[in-house]
């Protein structure tokens, strides 16, 4: 069964580039791996240093077990005490429907 995993991040202003760009070769790396569905990155329209990341996985266990352990990855989660003002915060939920505009 498919798992989204909310991720917010208050980012240090000084950082918000770094960030960005280590994340968008994050999304760019993993959206090639056969289990993954999508990602969603979205801005707090009143604060340009805070985000939500969207990422729909189709196997929770895969993520465990093999996802989160790429090397491709260890660039990122060693990154995050730099990058981040406050931990993140991540949360996880099972889609129920999904709507879509023809």
């Amino acid at each position: 069964m498919s798992v989204t995993y909310l991720i917010g991040f208050a980012v240090k202003f000084e950082q918000r580039e770094r960030f960005l760009v280590m994340l968008d070769e994050l999304l760019d790396t993993m959206r090639h791996e056969e289990n993954f569905v999508n990602a969603t990155l979205h801005t707090d329209p009143e604060d340009p240093c805070r985000f939500l990341l969207h990422e729909t996985w189709a196997d929770h266990q895969d993520v465990l077990d093999v996802q989160l352990g790429r090397p491709y990855r260890q660039a990122w989660h060693e990154a995050l005490p730099e990058l981040l003002a406050e931990p993140r915060a991540v949360s996880m939920w099972q889609p129920l429907r999904v709507d879509r505009r023809d």
